[in-house]
């Protein structure tokens, strides 16, 4: 069976290429404390459909080049878009 991951799209720069950051929590095995554990896959996405932000789930695959083995299953959740700030904003004077 092939292993399925879930993660968010951190880059989408390259063609038909994302990278995913997968965070997963794990237990020390002497001490006993929890800690956060981040890896990044690169995974194939034929139609360059995945954008930065967006939680989606890789499949293991064969491998399609030197870093990829994963490719995108689907895309679980859009991202809902990053919110600017405006630089120039006037203050008024009471």
């Amino acid at each position: 069976m092939a292993k399925t991951l879930t993660g968010i799209v951190t880059s989408d720069v390259r063609d038909k290429t994302i990278t995913v950051t997968v965070t997963s929590r794990e237990t020390h095995p002497i001490y006993g404390k929890q800690y956060t554990v981040s890896r990044k896959y690169t995974a194939h996405d034929e139609e360059n459909e995945a954008k930065i932000g967006d939680k989606v789930r890789i499949v293991e695959t064969r491998p399609i080049s030197k870093t990829k083995s994963f490719k995108l299953d689907l895309i679980e959740e859009k991202s809902r878009g990053a919110v600017e700030l405006k630089d120039d904003v006037e203050e008024v004077a009471a």
